[in-house]
């Protein structure tokens, strides 16, 4: 697991709009699985994710993050099949956005996308397919442009917008 998806109390009562108190609570009743090191809790990211959810706070995704999800479901088709080539890709989109934007809140999301391909392939395709809110907010901040073709962009488009007609 990367550390950085190990959160503290405090960080997961962030996330969740609660008080640090109210995450050991839900720890202590086994609401919400933690690990201790120590005395200190820890708890996974994608755990606190998965309970801000069933919270309510993220229930639906708007048109634009279900499109986003088609798209990025498209490009870890291609990650699965071509890891070099599409990690790659992503690597020098990341370099040169990371010269165009070395501050602010650009700045933060190309680290975290670094951080992020740097955990394995399958970390990578995890993130690109989930609806968790960090996953939701990286994917308006994309490397991944140039991975599908023109006609295979368009394609996943035309199928979404079928999906969105018939629902």
């Amino acid at each position: 697991m990367v550390t950085s998806e190990l959160l503290t109390t405090g960080q997961a009562a962030r996330l969740l709009g609660t008080s640090r108190q109210h995450v050991v609570d839900l720890c202590e009743r086994g609401a919400l699985p933690c690990s201790t090191t120590g005395t200190h809790r820890r708890v996974r990211r994608g755990d606190v994710e998965t309970l801000a959810i069933r919270g309510g706070r993220r229930s639906t995704m708007t048109r634009d993050q279900r499109r986003s999800l088609w798209l990025h479901t498209a490009v870890a088709g291609h990650l699965a099949v071509d890891p070099e080539r599409v990690t790659g890709q992503a690597r020098t989109n990341l370099d040169r956005l990371a010269a165009v934007h070395p501050t602010g809140m650009s700045a933060r999301w190309i680290g975290r996308w670094g951080a992020v391909l740097g955990a394995g392939v399958e970390f990578t395709m995890a993130m690109l397919t989930s609806t968790s809110p960090e996953a939701l907010e990286l994917r308006q901040n994309s490397p991944f442009a140039g991975v599908l073709s023109d006609d295979e962009r368009a394609a996943v488009l035309a199928a979404f917008r079928r999906q969105v007609a018939g629902s």
